[in-house]
């Protein structure tokens, strides 16, 4: 939920610098439809809604880390746009925490208290697992990349984030409020 923020937020702020959202028009991203599958994989694994069960459940693990493959190709694509670099950065971290728990993100259970997502907590605390998430203990690896920080309960969609999410977060910002540098002429 985090990158929903991010959007709305480099939305935001391009509007305001350039005066209108035309800028974005120029924004010349190649292979967008990988990122567009990579939502649509997202939006089958991960629950919708506190306590809900994801839609597509043989495979998750699978079809999460395969999301991420595909936002880095699309990254390395695009790779001349500098704030795909940023993002590309925070794609990489989430995909090598996800890839090292097995296709689970792992979330403090803190963290997701402080986000007021106390249906996943508990869901964690019964099961172990609700959706992608884990409970991060000492057994997860690379803790210190998974779900720590969180946005405060009262923003809406408030949840945990990994540094890998701030750093798609800020790229995503970027991108979206910068004003497109024009392509060189095709030969």
């Amino acid at each position: 939920m985090v990158l929903l923020w991010a959007i709305v937020l480099g939305l935001l702020i391009g509007l305001i610098r350039h005066r209108g959202l035309a800028h974005l028009a120029q924004l010349r991203l190649r292979a967008s439809g990988l990122v567009l599958l990579a939502v649509l994989i997202q939006m089958l694994i991960l629950p919708l809604s506190p306590g809900a069960k994801p839609i597509i459940i043989w495979g998750m693990e699978f079809f999460h880390i395969a999301s991420y493959v595909l936002l880095l190709l699309f990254a390395i694509i695009n790779f001349r746009e500098k704030a795909l670099w940023l993002m590309a950065l925070g794609m990489l971290l989430n995909f090598t925490v996800i890839a090292a728990n097995g296709g689970h993100m792992p979330a403090s259970l803190d963290a997701l208290r402080a986000a007021g997502r106390t249906v996943t907590v508990e869901k964690l605390l019964t099961e172990g697992v609700s959706g992608n998430v884990i409970v991060m203990s000492e057994t997860t690896k690379l803790n210190f990349l998974g779900d720590i920080f969180w946005l405060p309960s009262w923003v809406p969609f408030a949840n945990a984030f990994s540094v890998g999410d701030l750093l798609l977060g800020v790229g995503v910002i970027w991108l979206l409020a910068k004003r497109p540098s024009p392509l060189p002429p095709l030969p």
